[in-house]
């Protein structure tokens, strides 16, 4: 079973860098209604790493 991180939603610039599109963001609000829209647009799901970034995981 193999899982793919689709998308990173952050809230720090500079913590973040890789393969996956990086989305930021300027609130903790702006980062759940994105991480909401992409889960279910890529029929995923989000993951709060409690770090000031969200990613968006494809489990399969």
């Amino acid at each position: 079973m193999a899982s793919s991180i689709l998308a990173i939603i952050t809230l720090e610039h500079g913590k973040v860098a890789g393969g996956a599109p990086i989305f930021f963001v300027d609130s903790i609000e702006e980062q759940q209604s994105t991480s909401l829209y992409l889960e279910k647009i890529l029929d995923a799901t989000a993951h709060d790493l409690k770090n000031g970034a969200m990613i968006i995981v494809k489990h399969s």
